[in-house]
Order: C-alpha cells, then sequence, then structure tokens
C-alpha cells in the first residue's frame, strides 16, 4: 500500500513539475500610494499590472503652443479627479505634436492629487473589463493611456473593440476614465470607394453604412483635440524652450541668434518634420555639441 501511495506521490509530483512553468505567476498586489503608473501585460488567457517606474520631469509647462489644447485636457482631468462629469478622451494629429506628452504631464502635475496612469496596448484592449475590475474601489484616480491606436485597412478588430468600448465605458467606475492618442481623426483608414453607392430614396441621401461603422469608433471618446504639424515660428519657439532647460541644467551660457535659428530649421527640414519631437531632438544635439566644444577649448 505504502509502495502505490509513493508512486503516485512521484507521478503527481512529476506531473506538478511539468505544469508549473505554465501556470501564471503570483503578482502582488501593486502599492498605489507609492506608485503612480502601471502597464498592462498581457500573460496566457489573462494578464496583470506591472509597475513601472516614470520620469516626472515633463510639465504642462514645457508644451509650447498647444496651450489650448492643454488647457482643454488640464480642465477635463481636474474634473474627474474632483469627482465631477468628465469625459474620456481622443488626441488626435500630426505625430511629435505633443499628444503623448500632454498625458504624461499631467501625470506629474496631479499624481500628488491621486492621479494613476495605466498604459494598455491596442492589441490589449479587449482586456479591458479586466482592468477595470482590479481597479474598481481604489481610492486613486486612474487615466488608461492607449497611444497610436488606429487600424490598418482590411482589419476588422475595430469592430470587436467598439463593442467591448461600449461596454466597458459605460459601465466604468467613476475612478477610471480612458484617453487615447492617434494620427487619425476616425482611427480607421477611410477609402473613396466607401463613398460610393450612395443612394438617393424620395430626395434623401444615406451613406454608406461602412462609413458609420468607420467613423462610430471615434464617438466612444466624447471630447476630442486636434494636433496641428508646426509653423516655422511655432517650431523655434519650442527649440528656444527645450535648449533653455537643457543649457541651464548644464551650466551653459547661451544666446539665441539667426545662425541657431537657420540651423534648427535645416535640421527640421531635413527630418521632414517641424514638431515638439524634432524641436527637443535637435535642442539636445546643439546643446551636447556646446558642451562638447567647451570640454575641448
Amino acid at each position: 500500500m505504502n509502495s502505490k501511495l509513493d508512486a503516485f506521490l512521484e507521478r503527481a509530483e512529476a506531473v506538478l513539475a511539468r505544469l508549473e512553468p505554465l501556470l501564471p505567476a503570483q503578482r502582488e498586489p501593486i502599492e498605489w500610494h507609492e506608485c503612480l503608473a502601471a502597464r498592462w501585460q498581457r500573460e496566457g488567457r489573462s494578464g496583470y499590472l506591472m509597475p513601472l517606474h516614470v520620469s516626472l520631469e515633463m510639465r504642462l509647462s514645457d508644451l509650447i503652443g498647444i496651450d489650448n489644447q492643454r488647457d482643454q485636457l488640464g480642465r477635463n482631468t481636474k474634473q474627474f479627479l474632483d469627482g465631477l462629469p468628465a469625459n474620456h478622451a481622443l488626441l488626435w494629429g500630426s505625430r511629435g505634436t505633443g499628444k503623448s506628452s500632454i498625458i504624461r504631464a499631467l501625470l506629474a502635475e496631479y499624481a500628488g492629487a491621486g492621479l494613476r496612469l495605466i498604459e494598455i496596448e491596442r492589441d490589449h484592449l479587449a482586456d479591458l473589463p479586466r482592468v477595470v475590475e482590479l481597479l474598481q474601489g481604489l481610492p486613486q484616480r486612474f487615466v488608461l493611456f492607449c497611444d497610436d491606436l488606429s487600424f490598418e485597412a482590411g482589419e476588422s478588430d475595430y469592430r470587436v473593440l467598439k463593442s467591448v468600448l461600449d461596454g466597458s465605458l459605460e459601465q466604468a467606475p467613476d475612478n477610471v476614465l480612458l484617453y487615447a492618442t492617434s494620427n487619425r481623426r476616425h482611427l480607421v483608414p477611410e477609402k473613396e470607394s466607401d463613398n460610393e453607392n450612395w443612394k438617393n430614396v424620395d430626395g434623401e441621401l444615406h451613406p454608406n453604412e461602412a462609413v458609420e461603422d468607420k467613423i462610430a469608433l471615434s464617438d466612444r471618446f466624447g471630447l476630442w483635440l486636434s494636433f496641428y504639424p508646426f509653423t516655422q515660428e511655432h517650431f523655434l519657439s519650442v527649440v528656444e524652450h527645450w535648449i533653455d532647460v537643457l543649457a541651464s541644467k548644464a551650466g551653459l551660457q547661451w544666446q539665441r541668434d539667426e545662425a541657431l535659428d537657420i540651423l534648427a530649421v535645416r535640421w527640421a527640414t531635413g527630418r521632414g518634420n517641424r514638431n515638439g519631437r524634432c524641436a527637443y531632438q535637435f535642442a539636445r544635439y546643439w546643446v551636447g555639441l556646446k558642451l562638447l566644444e567647451q570640454a575641448n577649448d
């Protein structure tokens, strides 16, 4: 009898040893009083929130030339933090114009008031109900942040996502809000062929249902904020700001002049875009170059 029991236990241990690597690891609950941000990580059929160490250096005051967008999203976030009605937000427009930066700057601005940020990828948005469930009842206020939310031609995932957003957003507790960024206002490519086959019935035009189906995804967001390409003057103002910030940290004395402006414009022209990201990259290049020249003198 003992030998049979021993054999059974040995087999059970062997089975557990093979199954254990397939089981999800035990996760410690996040201490939201100390942790300011997390990322939703897919694991098997479920997932978990992975704590992130984030920099709070980016402030709202660093975002030059997008005052209207900054103020609108700031007010919406303040309403959310105060327990007042607030909208889910879609930030759309040209790349590098500050869409993601605004959301990260909001965390730096309002972390002390209980704001927390959770990053979730587009492909994981089907897990929204699970994420919302984990956050329900917590005293902090959570912004779910989905960067670069868009779909390519031929993808039908947006229909599934539309249903998930409907259910998750409408039933979300009052401490959860969704902010998404995209280069497209309607998130899904629209083609000229979408407008074919319009019908005239009793003098009334009925657009193709495919167009309405695609546009409906964006309607899940109550607040739309548009971001446009920078003018040259705007671009140079952002360059000046970031050079001033970086030079001050390094103790570098500098002065804006025409030669600097020409160099910055050439830098942007070489990249085919004038935006905040390009301005920041030029500022790093220029300040680094001047510090190197200073060290070699």
